[in-house]
């Protein structure tokens, strides 16, 4: 009875610790998997070319397969804004996909995502792209990142100094079946307008 009763109290802290940290979840009985707290890192593709994220939380409720697609898609994505090549763009949006937040001057659709990159690697040709954190949850994928760099190419008709870039950036990637087919994101333009040189 007490061997019973201690193995229902494990059961149940591991339940609320995968509640409160996110990292530990129950295995479902359709994915086959033993809970673990490595569990979410599983999930990453260690290929040497795609980036790495820092911190993973994955809601286990949607499935490996779906859960491993997404965060494959967000390292692709992720990798195109840390190396500018436009083959891990393709690989990760839909030729349909939709900036819910474009900004002015910027091509609705894949071309957007695809001049933004180019303009921002004219001023800054070092530009790298850290993934800080990706969170998947249903067919949503948010992330935040940190763009690194200095500031040795063009901005607006004015020359850098080598000047270091440090700011922030959050995404939330809509999923389709395959791509990511929508996104709204938000920069942390006022530091890197003040990074630049060229903020009011």
């Amino acid at each position: 009875m007490r061997s019973r009763n201690l193995i229902r109290a494990v059961a149940v802290a591991a339940s609320v610790a995968g509640l409160a940290g996110g990292a530990v979840a129950l295995a479902s009985a359709h994915d086959g998997i033993r809970p673990t707290h490595a569990w979410p890192q599983r999930l990453i593709d260690r290929s040497p070319d795609l980036v790495q994220p820092e911190s993973l939380t994955v809601d286990r409720s949607i499935g490996r397969r779906r859960a491993a697609q997404e965060v494959h898609l967000a390292q692709q994505l992720y990798t195109f804004w840390n190396t500018g090549q436009q083959k891990y763009l393709d690989a990760a949006i839909s030729p349909e996909f939709k900036d819910n937040t474009l900004p002015a001057g910027r091509p609705q659709g894949p071309a957007g995502p695809v001049l933004a990159s180019k303009n921002f690697r004219t001023a800054v040709p070092d530009l790298t792209c850290e993934l800080s954190d990706v969170l998947v949850t249903d067919d949503k994928i948010t992330a935040r990142m940190v763009f690194h760099g200095h500031f040795s190419g063009t901005f607006d008709g004015v020359q850098g100094k080598g000047q270091n870039v440090d700011f922030n950036a959050l995404d939330i990637q809509h999923v389709g079946t395959d791509k990511i087919i929508e996104d709204w994101h938000i920069e942390d333009n006022q530091t890197l307008m003040s990074q630049l040189g060229v903020s009011d």
